[in-house]
Protein backbone atom coordinates (compact mmCIF):
# COMPACT_ATOMS: atom_id res chain seq x y z
CA UNK A 1 0.00 0.00 0.00
CA UNK A 2 1.35 3.40 -1.32
CA UNK A 3 0.23 6.87 0.37
CA UNK A 4 0.60 10.19 -1.41
CA UNK A 5 -0.65 12.86 0.45
CA UNK A 6 -0.84 16.85 -1.20
CA UNK A 7 -2.52 19.98 -1.23
CA UNK A 8 -1.73 21.50 1.58
CA UNK A 9 -0.56 25.21 1.93
CA UNK A 10 -1.42 28.47 3.20
CA UNK A 11 -4.85 30.47 3.92
CA UNK A 12 -6.20 32.55 5.21
CA UNK A 13 -8.94 31.91 8.08
CA UNK A 14 -11.96 31.50 6.91
CA UNK A 15 -10.88 30.12 3.83
CA UNK A 16 -10.76 26.64 2.14
CA UNK A 17 -8.31 23.69 1.22
CA UNK A 18 -9.03 20.58 -0.35
CA UNK A 19 -6.30 17.79 0.84
CA UNK A 20 -5.48 14.45 -1.52
CA UNK A 21 -4.70 11.36 -0.74
CA UNK A 22 -3.41 9.25 -3.67
CA UNK A 23 -3.35 5.19 -2.83
CA UNK A 24 -2.20 2.32 -4.22
CA UNK A 25 -2.73 -1.59 -3.05
CA UNK A 26 -6.07 -2.57 -1.35
CA UNK A 27 -7.17 -1.06 1.10
CA UNK A 28 -10.42 -0.40 3.27
CA UNK A 29 -10.08 2.69 6.10
CA UNK A 30 -8.92 5.95 4.88
CA UNK A 31 -7.99 8.11 7.51
CA UNK A 32 -6.61 11.72 7.75
CA UNK A 33 -4.64 12.70 10.77
CA UNK A 34 -3.23 15.85 11.74
CA UNK A 35 0.13 17.23 13.80
CA UNK A 36 0.75 20.67 15.28
CA UNK A 37 4.26 21.48 16.37
CA UNK A 38 4.27 20.23 19.65
CA UNK A 39 1.52 18.15 19.91
CA UNK A 40 0.14 14.47 19.66
CA UNK A 41 -1.38 13.17 16.12
CA UNK A 42 -4.98 13.60 15.69
CA UNK A 43 -7.25 11.97 14.36
CA UNK A 44 -9.70 13.99 12.35
CA UNK A 45 -11.38 12.11 9.53
CA UNK A 46 -11.84 8.74 8.07
CA UNK A 47 -14.09 6.95 5.43
CA UNK A 48 -14.57 3.16 4.89
CA UNK A 49 -14.54 1.82 1.51
CA UNK A 50 -17.02 -0.75 1.86
CA UNK A 51 -19.93 1.85 2.65
CA UNK A 52 -18.80 5.18 2.19
CA UNK A 53 -19.39 5.80 6.05
CA UNK A 54 -17.30 8.80 7.35
CA UNK A 55 -15.97 9.92 10.59
CA UNK A 56 -15.03 13.48 12.14
CA UNK A 57 -13.85 14.53 15.02
CA UNK A 58 -15.78 17.01 17.04
CA UNK A 59 -13.61 19.79 16.25
CA UNK A 60 -14.01 19.76 12.12
CA UNK A 61 -18.05 18.75 11.97
CA UNK A 62 -19.50 20.35 9.29
CA UNK A 63 -16.44 22.08 8.47
CA UNK A 64 -14.43 19.20 6.65
CA UNK A 65 -16.02 16.64 4.50
CA UNK A 66 -14.10 13.01 3.62
CA UNK A 67 -15.27 11.26 0.32
CA UNK A 68 -13.41 9.28 -2.32
CA UNK A 69 -13.22 8.80 -5.72
CA UNK A 70 -12.52 4.97 -6.30
CA UNK A 71 -12.08 5.39 -9.84
CA UNK A 72 -9.32 7.48 -9.44
CA UNK A 73 -8.46 5.77 -6.26
CA UNK A 74 -7.81 9.17 -4.30
CA UNK A 75 -9.75 10.34 -1.13
CA UNK A 76 -10.21 13.83 -0.05
CA UNK A 77 -10.20 15.81 2.16
CA UNK A 78 -12.25 19.02 1.48
CA UNK A 79 -12.00 21.73 4.64
CA UNK A 80 -13.89 24.60 4.79
CA UNK A 81 -14.30 27.59 6.65
CA UNK A 82 -10.59 27.23 8.75
CA UNK A 83 -9.35 28.45 11.62
CA UNK A 84 -5.84 29.32 13.03
CA UNK A 85 -6.18 26.11 15.42
CA UNK A 86 -6.49 23.83 11.97
CA UNK A 87 -2.71 24.11 10.92
CA UNK A 88 -0.73 21.50 11.26
CA UNK A 89 1.02 18.74 9.17
CA UNK A 90 -1.75 16.37 7.47
CA UNK A 91 -1.33 12.92 6.96
CA UNK A 92 -3.56 10.13 5.29
CA UNK A 93 -3.11 6.68 6.37
CA UNK A 94 -4.75 3.36 5.29
CA UNK A 95 -5.14 -0.02 6.61
CA UNK A 96 -7.41 -3.46 4.67
CA UNK A 97 -8.61 -4.44 7.84
CA UNK A 98 -9.80 -1.87 9.90
CA UNK A 99 -13.57 -0.17 9.84
CA UNK A 100 -13.67 3.49 11.11
CA UNK A 101 -16.62 4.47 13.18
CA UNK A 102 -15.56 6.33 16.27
CA UNK A 103 -12.57 7.47 17.79
CA UNK A 104 -9.23 7.29 15.59
CA UNK A 105 -5.81 6.05 16.62
CA UNK A 106 -2.36 5.76 14.90
CA UNK A 107 -1.97 2.91 15.67
CA UNK A 108 -5.59 1.18 14.11
CA UNK A 109 -3.72 2.02 11.01
CA UNK A 110 -0.82 0.00 9.04
CA UNK A 111 0.05 2.59 5.81
CA UNK A 112 1.08 6.08 6.41
CA UNK A 113 1.70 8.81 3.47
CA UNK A 114 4.01 11.40 4.22
CA UNK A 115 2.44 15.04 5.33
CA UNK A 116 1.28 18.07 3.96
CA UNK A 117 1.54 21.28 5.60
CA UNK A 118 -1.68 23.30 6.44
CA UNK A 119 -0.98 26.91 7.58
CA UNK A 120 -3.98 28.61 8.40
CA UNK A 121 -3.35 33.12 9.05
CA UNK A 122 -5.56 35.14 11.24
Amino acid sequence: VQLQASGGGLVQAGGSLRLSCATSGFIHAVGWFRQAPGKEREGVSCINRSDDSTYYTDSVKGRFTVSRDSAKNIVYLQMNDLKPEDAAVYYCAADPDLYCSDHLSVGDFSSWGQGTLVTVSS
